[in-house]
């Protein structure tokens, strides 16, 4: 058996190779991004890429590169199931829709006069989200028709940079963090910087702006923070995210509590009901809860923090029984593909 891992910093690859050499696995690294990497990787059985949305180049080719991948019989990380509607919260909506998931109401729309007049019969807030982004970028809050008209208006016309306020959140939470004394100098100089000048290709004007929809969601009030569930094949774990200062969000607040007895085990539950239906090799589920105090979710994604959960207690089986044991998904996925070879 050998793996071909394309690798980049910061990211699952770092984690796989260790793994692979510390169990005498045979693995190459390579580049994805090779007009030839077809046939670089024709003499691996496994394919690993930890592709990313705030880059241009995997948001252009890693979604081709795997999908065809696996259609040629290699086993591949992540698969169709796993990532076809990552990034994309239309398509997620779409999705869990159709498997009858609980979670929060949401519409999307793509004419502008059809958007205005439903938006007239509103009751605000009302939340707008892009159909990208991560940690809370591209969500806003709407409290009126005239404001959402606004967005609409834009929608429909010049669009939106889905990266700019990515930069700014970036920018915010490294302010807060150094002011708290949680960061140094240095990363709050990059993060300016970004936002000054955006990394061309990355976090910069290469992305596409997003344009010709809208996309809202029922605001659900009173929640002070959101459940985080990753199943990765048969464990579960958890983390509960508090809101940000004077806010509505919790994605990307920094604000963990990793207390397992904070979590809401119904929302373990739902997670690998609703990933037995999904079929998915690894992926996380963002819980908030209705006034009803029922567990609804907000969106999935295949792509998740590495060392945030580092910090986690342990993990639940499918039985929901508890297990002690040190949280290391990266290592859990590859185990899972070795797996499904035999």
């Amino acid at each position: 058996m050998k793996i071909a891992i394309h690798k980049r910093i910061d990211s699952y690859s770092e984690r796989w190779v260790e793994y692979c050499e510390k169990n005498n696995i045979s693995y190459k690294l390579v580049n994805a991004y090779s007009s030839d990497i077809i046939a670089e990787v024709d003499d691996c059985d496994v394919f690993m890429w930890n592709h990313a949305q705030h880059l241009h180049k995997d948001a252009l080719t890693a979604k081709n590169v795997i999908f065809s991948l696996e259609h040629a019989g290699i086993t591949v990380f992540p698969n169709f199931k796993t990532t076809w509607h990552f990034d994309d919260k239309v398509a997620q909506k779409y999705l869990l829709e159709a498997i009858k998931a609980p979670m929060v109401a949401s519409y999307v729309f793509y004419d502008e006069i059809e958007a205005l007049n439903w938006l007239k019969e509103q009751k605000y807030p009302v939340v707008f989200k892009l159909k990208r982004g991560a940690g809370s970028s591209n969500v806003r809050l709407l409290h009126s028709f005239k404001e959402s008209k606004s967005v609409v208006k834009r929608a429909f016309k010049n669009g939106f940079e889905p990266f700019k306020e990515s930069r700014l959140t970036l920018l915010n939470y490294r302010i807060k963090n150094f002011k708290d004394g949680q960061g140094n100098f240095l990363g709050l100089l990059k993060a300016f910087y970004r936002f000054v000048f955006p990394k061309f290709g990355q976090l910069g004007e290469l992305h596409q702006r997003e344009k010709g929809y809208v996309y809202f969601q029922d605001f659900i009030p009173n929640n002070l923070f959101d459940i985080r569930v990753v199943v990765v094949g048969n464990k579960a774990f958890a983390l509960k995210r508090l809101v940000r200062e004077n806010d509505f969000r919790a994605s990307g607040s920094g604000k963990i509590v990793y207390d397992k007895n904070q979590i809401d085990l119904r929302c373990i539950k739902i997670a690998f009901e609703i990933n037995n239906k999904l079929e998915t090799q690894s992926i996380a589920y963002d819980f908030v809860f209705d006034k009803d105090n029922n567990p609804l979710i907000i969106e999935i994604s295949y792509g998740y923090s590495i060392s945030a959960y580092d910090y986690c207690e342990g993990f639940w089986d499918e039985n929901l029984n508890w297990h002690n044991e040190k949280v290391t998904p990266q290592h859990w996925i590859i185990e899972d593909l070795i797996k499904s070879l035999k």
